[in-house]
């Protein structure tokens, strides 16, 4: 039986080398890879829980030891990194990005969630996703916060993590909205040699299409067709982050699988 959300034999193609061979020793593997991956797809897609898998997959308890495995040895990361990668150079741009665009979204969490917190503005309790994407929509860095959080700290906090994992990230220019201004401007400049530019609105009072800003709204348009991401059911907020790195691979191999 084959659900919207299984990989086709091209987009299978793409990542199939990042997983680890199978072992010489020890008794051979029941489930391949394939067949895992289109489990986890299947519930971020349709927001099951995990012991509701459709019986058609792996037993859930086995799908769970393999996502918790890969989020724990960084292999969803590396996996989203490189379709990254790929995406920009078949697009023509540099393998790297050089500017960015940031933003927040609140969402609602359940009360599992280890940390949540209320945020008057979008009058949401629950937490705070921040993201950092390229000029193309393609997310660079996610961070969960606690929804109290305002966004420059939380900014400053996913700016932190992003530059010293790698020193030499090349991003040298961000664009933000309103919600950014102050201290981390300063900050930015001084500590990562990065210049943050505020992109306001002319008239508050209708829409508008704001320069580079609408990027990393349809970014999170995107993640909204996952149901999984439209509420944070996650108890560790590291976990929410590697929901949405899923959706991104499962995004980003929709789009160089293609004919």
């Amino acid at each position: 039986m084959r659900y919207t959300s299984d990989l086709t034999d091209a987009e299978w193609d793409l990542i199939y080398y990042c997983f680890p061979k199978p072992c010489k020793k020890g008794r051979p593997r029941k489930h391949v890879f394939r067949e895992l991956l289109n489990a986890i797809f299947y519930l971020v897609k349709t927001a099951c829980q995990w012991r509701n898998l459709p019986m058609h997959f792996a037993p859930w308890g086995t799908v769970y030891h393999y996502f918790r495995l890969w989020k724990r040895n960084g292999l969803w990361a590396q996996i989203h990194a490189h379709l990254r990668e790929h995406v920009r150079l078949v697009e023509g741009r540099n393998r790297h990005a050089s500017a960015a665009i940031i933003d927040s979204q609140s969402v609602k969490s359940t009360e599992t969630s280890d940390e949540r917190g209320y945020d008057a503005g979008k009058k949401v309790k629950g937490r705070k996703r921040h993201l950092l994407v390229d000029t193309l929509g393609l997310i660079l860095f996610v961070m969960v916060l606690p929804a109290n959080i305002q966004d420059r700290d939380g900014a400053k906090q996913l700016l932190a993590a992003f530059f010293a994992r790698s020193p030499r990230r090349r991003v040298k220019h961000i664009w933000a909205d309103g919600g950014y201004a102050g201290a981390l401007i300063d900050c930015a400049k001084k500590l990562w040699r990065c210049v943050i530019e505020i992109v306001k609105r002319s008239d508050l009072h209708s829409f508008q299409v704001l320069p580079r800003r609408w990027v990393v709204e349809r970014t999170f348009g995107w993640l909204g067709r996952y149901r999984r991401l439209n509420r944070d059911y996650e108890r560790q907020a590291h976990t929410g982050e590697i929901m949405v790195y899923l959706v991104m691979i499962r995004f980003m191999l929709a789009r160089l699988g293609r004919p």
